[in-house]
């Protein structure tokens, strides 16, 4: 179970844990590789960067802030649960000062959103929309995505391709086959981190309805998958090198491979409440496998 820290926590630290800055990672990773892109190929437009890493982390903390309401509106989280504190489980917020947080980065979210709108044209319009419903339908709605087998799904599309083609674009005003190859790294790593929350949580999950994949197909279909996710990841560069659409400085991320043997191996022998940290570490890969892709992109040269 989890359990709040021995002193009180000061006001700083529970608005930190209601934001889960760790989990930041998900959203920085995408919109840095887009960024690499965009300077390998000659577009340098920091004040576009910015915008894009400013409306993606937006919209990741407005939908932190929803799953961790929406998760004890639901029953989901309970004094049972396994992983990390919420805040509004744990009584260290009240639900409707983090229903007012969520709705507050939202609106910050859409504010961002508009400077896209702006830069790109009404089109982005619809782009900045369906982020915003997807984020709140992960856990919230008549059909919360994540409690009905799709959040791998929606992970992939919103912190893969969503992110890191739109700050391309926004910065080269076109897109470009390793903008889409690119992309399979961060979607596959958010899956991974997803794949371990729910092998966590499946014994609750269950009690509570939560319809995630591992609960619908078994803990041996998540501990296949997050290998798979794996693989495909250490693969990725390989095949930009592969199809000479870089230079082998691409190949650069393949050195953070060992960063992924330990939480591979407790994902497979462990359960429950240790599979944490196997969840830090899983992050921990995805920012150095990340930052090291986009250094390799920066550093090649097109084929």
């Amino acid at each position: 179970m989890n359990s709040l820290p021995l002193s009180s926590p000061s006001s700083l630290q529970i608005w930190l844990m209601a934001i889960r800055p760790k989990t930041l990672v998900a959203g920085f990773v995408p919109v840095l590789l887009g960024h690499a892109l965009a300077a390998r190929d000659g577009y340098h437009a920091p004040g576009a960067f910015l915008v894009a890493l400013g409306w993606t982390l937006l919209i990741q903390i407005a939908c932190n802030l929803n799953n961790d309401y929406c998760d004890f509106k639901r029953g989901a989280d309970t004094a049972e649960r396994l992983g990390p504190v919420r805040v509004t489980q744990s009584g260290l917020m009240s639900p409707e000062m983090v229903l007012g947080a969520t709705l507050l980065f939202f609106t910050l979210a859409v504010i961002m959103g508009l400077q896209l709108v702006n830069m790109l044209g009404p089109p982005a319009l619809v782009l900045v929309l369906v982020s915003v419903l997807a984020a709140y339908a992960y856990t919230g709605g008549p059909y919360p995505l994540g409690y009905n087998g799709l959040g791998d799904v929606a992970v992939f599309i919103f912190f893969g391709l969503v992110p890191v083609a739109l700050t391309y674009y926004v910065e080269a005003g076109h897109f470009s086959p390793l903008v889409w190859l690119s992309a399979l790294v961060p979607g596959t790593l958010g899956i991974a981190i997803l794949t371990v929350n729910n092998l966590r949580d499946v014994k609750t999950d269950r009690l509570v309805g939560k319809r995630t994949l591992v609960v619908l197909l078994g803990a041996g279909f998540g501990r296949f998958q997050y290998a798979a996710v794996l693989g495909i990841t250490a693969l990725t560069p390989v095949l930009m090198w592969g199809l000479e659409l870089t230079g082998p400085t691409v190949l650069l991320p393949l050195l953070s491979l060992p960063l992924a043997l330990p939480p591979l191996r407790r994902v497979f022998r462990e359960s429950g409440a240790a599979l944490n940290q196997a969840l830090g570490e899983t992050a921990r890969f995805e920012l150095v496998f990340g930052v090291m892709l986009g250094a390799g992109l920066w550093m090649s040269t097109q084929g």
